[in-house]
C-alpha cells in the first residue's frame, strides 16, 4: 500500500530515499484510500524522526490501497526553531483533519515532565483530539504516554512511577493469537521499551482493556479496548529504529558529560551486547578519567557512528505485521461497518470475527 505525498512534508521525499513506494498525489482520491491521523506530540528533537518512524511503518505495509497520512498537533504543544517552522509549513490544522474525518488515528507518546499527566501543557489538547476521535474515528492507535492519557481519561486508571526507568529490547510473548492485530506474527517477539511510567496489567484488566502481549520482565506491550477495535494500546515502541536507543543512550550520556545527570547511565536493556558492549565501555572509562582530569573535550568522541553499524534489530518485523493488520482492521470496518460503528458504538456484523 502506498503512501501518497499530498503535501511537501519532508519525511515523504526522506521514506522515497530509503526504497519506499511513496506515490505523488493524483487529481482524484484513488478508490478505498485511508486517510490515517498521526498525532504528534513529541518534543522538537525527536518530532521529525517520531512522524518518519510511524509512516515508515504505514509504507511498509502490503495493501493495495493508497494510505493519506494526515499529520498535526496541538497549539498548546511549544514549538521553537525548525520544529515550529516545520509544523507552520507542513502539519495539518486540527480543524482540517476534522473537517475531513479520518479512517485511523495514531497517537504518539510525549515527554513526560509532570507526575501529574493532566499538567502537562498538552493535556486539553491532546484529549480534545482523543475525544474526538473516540466519537468519529473506528480504531485509533496509542503510544506509550497516549496509552496512559487514555486510560486515565477514559478509565480513571493512573500510572504508576517504576523505580527506575525501564529501556532496552525485550522478550515478549502473545496471550491471544486470535485477535486479527496479531495474526501471521511471532508468538514470541522483541519490542523496545523507555519509560519511567506504567500502567500494569491488573490495571488494564480492570477495565476490561483485553492484553495481546506482554513481557516477564518490561509488562504490557499490546493491548485493545473491551470492543477489540476502537483503542489499541502500546506500551512498548516498535516504531523505534534500530538506534533510537542508542542515541536516547547518547543524550543520557551527554547530561553526565555536563553534570545534569550524578551516575553514569547504565546500558539500555539486552541492546548494546558483545562487542558494542566493550566499545562503550571503554568509552565510559576514559570520559570518567577525563571528567576527573577537567579534560572537557571527550564526549565528542563518542562513537555513535562506530556502534550504530554494529547495532541488532529484532523487531521491525513484529512491528510492521501488527501495522499491516491494523490498516487492515481500518479498511475492514470501512466504509459501511465504520458508519455502522460510529452510529451505534459497535458493529453489528462483527465483520472482524473478533468473538
Amino acid at each position: 500500500m502506498p503512501v501518497v505525498s499530498h503535501t511537501a512534508l519532508p519525511t515523504f521525499n526522506r521514506l522515497r530515499d530509503e526504497g519506499f513506494v511513496i506515490r505523488p498525489p493524483s487529481n482524484t482520491d484513488s478508490v478505498g484510500a485511508l486517510h490515517i491521523g498521526l498525532l504528534n506530540l513529541m518534543p522538537d528533537a525527536a518530532l521529525e524522526a517520531t512522524e518518519r518512524q510511524f509512516i515508515r511503518l504505514l509504507a511498509g505495509s502490503v495493501m493495495e490501497h493508497d494510505i493519506y497520512v494526515h499529520v498535526f498537533t496541538v497549539p498548546e504543544m511549544p514549538r521553537q526553531g525548525r520544529a515550529s517552522e516545520l509544523v507552520r509549513a507542513h502539519y495539518t490544522s486540527i480543524d482540517e483533519v476534522q473537517s475531513h474525518g479520518l479512517d485511523g488515528l495514531i497517537l504518539t507518546g510525549a515527554n513526560p515532565a509532570n507526575s501529574e499527566l493532566t499538567k502537562e501543557p498538552y493535556w486539553q489538547g491532546m484529549v480534545r483530539v482523543i475525544d474526538w476521535a473516540r466519537e468519529h474515528v473506528c480504531s485509533i492507535v496509542c503510544s506509550c504516554l497516549a496509552t496512559h492519557a487514555v486510560v486515565r481519561h477514559y478509565h480513571n486508571i493512573d500510572r504508576i512511577k517504576l523505580p527506575e526507568k525501564r529501556w532496552g529490547v525485550y522478550s515478549h510473548h502473545l496471550l491471544d493469537n486470535a485477535h486479527p492485530l496479531i495474526r501471521h506474527g511471532n508468538t514470541r517477539f522483541d519490542a523496545p521499551h523507555s519509560h519511567v511510567y506504567e500502567v500494569t496489567a491488573e490495571q488494564l484488566a480492570g477495565a476490561d482493556i483485553r492484553i495481546l502481549a506482554e513481557s516477564e520482565i518490561a509488562g504490557v506491550h499490546l493491548a485493545v479496548s473491551p470492543d477489540l477495535c476502537q483503542f489499541i494500546y502500546f506500551q512498548g515502541h516498535p516504531e523505534y529504529d534500530t538506534n533510537s536507543l542508542l542515541k536516547e543512550y547518547k543524550r543520557e550520556v551527554s547530561r553526565f558529560s555536563d553534570g545534569t545527570r550524578g551516575d553514569y547511565p547504565p546500558f539500555p536493556e539486552n541492546y548494546l551486547r558483545g562487542e558494542v558492549a566493550e566499545i562503550m565501555c571503554d568509552f565510559e572509562q576514559r570520559l570518567k578519567s577525563a571528567q576527573f582530569s577537567k579534560r572537557t573535550n571527550v564526549f565528542y568522541e563518542f562513537p555513535e557512528r562506530t556502534i550504530a553499524s554494529r547495532l541488532e534489530n529484532s523487531w521491525a518485523d513484529t512491528g510492521r505485521v501488527i501495522f499491516s493488520n491494523w490498516l487492515r482492521m481500518v479498511e475492514i470496518l470501512s466504509p459501511e461497518d465504520r458508519q455502522q460503528k460510529l452510529k451505534t458504538g459497535r458493529v453489528e456484523e462483527d465483520p472482524l470475527r473478533l468473538r
